[in-house]
């Protein structure tokens, strides 16, 4: 690892490269701001990353043919210019994703673009507070370029030595931070009940918003939870600290709580620091199927932006209009189901716009991805209730959802329902 300034790290960028730059709250700023100074001068950069925290000046209209970005998960900074067709979007699952970097995989890697902590003792640096796909990136790519932070968090799990990175830029500077999302009431009723269905011993994954937390606010009188999940958030520590998480019942990695990476404020990034009880692993471990469905009463929990009659979930895109990505949904959904006691939730409010939209629908919107099968699917939760839906028949399926359904919209879905022949003769 050779220690420059941050334009002599540059120099390494050349036109028609494709670069990897790390992912979450550990987007290296510096190197960001960098590269988008230097992008009038190179043409045909391709920038590929998971969902990002802070700004992506990449994506300004004014990068057009110089920078184009490549979103293996769409975040909310790069959204506008996917949806505009000035950045691309590659569908698929977490645990894909380090196979994309591979020498005969899809994106071989030129330059990859990570931040770290200063070595320790032995050379060793930790990537922080995302793992994720990095360590995949920086073992594909020609050259690794450093940000070398001084107030990086130093995780335990897997780390990389300094001799994998070619070049290290110097930096102290605070990370991104995210705020909690504010509970509503109907995230506080998904809470309740997902909560019901969480036994004593069991081992958790959650994502970020205001479901995961609602449901993390209800398990205060759980006992020996685990966590196994892509994703830690703030939310968590109350109840390691309370003793309600505390990994001795995992099968796997017992006592730890494991994640791919951690995204929240300077408190959660504070208690992560040097924590022996936290390990961060890449998704090719964390969302590993079989991983996965090694722990004994796995729940996975996440989110939808739409469920139809038949138990398909649309979780990428509005119709055809791309919102966020495939991640790992897939991953832990399987992974529970194959898990002995698992429980796979699909957790989702059952209007969106103020209410004036079902997210239950008769047909997704044209265009929508379909993201968990009707074939993978098992508990849909809403406000209103919970269905377990494998197994059951279509006009079944369709039965329980309506009744999960708002309830002015549950007659117009019951309409739909007997005209798609999914209830029976026709209305």
């Amino acid at each position: 690892m050779r220690l420059v300034s941050i334009e002599a790290a540059m120099d390494e960028i050349r036109s028609g490269q494709r670069v990897y730059l790390h992912g979450g709250a550990a987007a290296p700023v510096l190197l960001i701001e960098a590269l988008t100074e230097r992008a009038a001068a190179l043409r045909g950069i391709e920038l590929v990353h998971m969902h990002s925290e802070g700004p992506a000046p990449y994506v300004a209209p004014e990068m057009a043919g110089h920078v184009r970005h490549n979103a293996l998960f769409i975040g909310p900074n790069v959204r506008h210019a996917v949806a505009e067709g000035r950045a691309d979007y590659t569908p698929v699952f977490l645990s894909d994703i380090p196979a994309l970097f591979r020498a005969h995989g899809p994106l071989p890697l030129d330059v990859a673009l990570v931040q770290v902590t200063p070595p320790d003792a032995a050379g060793f640096c930790s990537l922080g507070v995302s793992v994720d796909c990095a360590p995949a990136a920086i073992h594909a790519a020609r050259v690794v370029v450093a940000q070398v932070n001084e107030r990086m968090p130093h995780t335990r799990g897997t780390r990389i030595h300094e001799s994998e990175i070619d070049l290290a830029v110097a930096c102290d500077a605070a990370l991104p931070v995210v705020a909690p999302a504010p509970i509503t009431e109907e995230a506080r009723a998904i809470g309740r009940i997902v909560s019901g269905l969480i036994e004593d011993g069991a081992t958790l994954q959650l994502g970020i918003g205001a479901i995961p937390g609602a449901v993390l606010a209800e398990l205060g009188q759980h006992q020996h939870l685990g966590v196994h999940t892509e994703m830690f958030t703030g939310e968590l520590i109350p109840l390691i600290e309370s003793g309600v998480i505390d990994g001795s019942r995992k099968n796997l990695d017992r006592g730890m709580v494991v994640s791919a990476f951690v995204l929240g404020n300077e408190t959660l990034y504070h208690f992560i620091d040097d924590n022996s009880s936290v390990a961060l692993h890449p998704v090719s471990y964390t969302n590993d199927v079989n991983v996965i469905a090694t722990q004994h009463r796995m729940v996975a929990i996440n989110s939808a932006l739409a469920v139809d009659l038949t138990g398909q979930v649309a979780a990428d895109s509005i119709g055809p209009r791309f919102y966020s990505g495939i991640g790992g949904q897939v991953d832990f959904i399987r992974g529970a189901a194959r898990s002995r006691g698992g429980v796979p939730i699909i957790a989702l409010p059952s209007t969106a716009r103020g209410g004036a939209v079902s997210r239950l629908s008769a047909e997704l919107q044209p265009g929508s991805g379909v993201v968990t099968t009707r074939g993978d699917v098992h508990w849909v939760v809403t406000e209103y209730g919970a269905a377990n839906l494998f197994g059951l028949t279509i006009r079944e399926r369709a039965r329980k959802l309506i009744a999960l359904a708002h309830p002015q919209f549950r007659a117009q879905l019951e309409r739909d329902a007997f005209g798609l022949g999914y209830l029976g003769r026709s209305w």
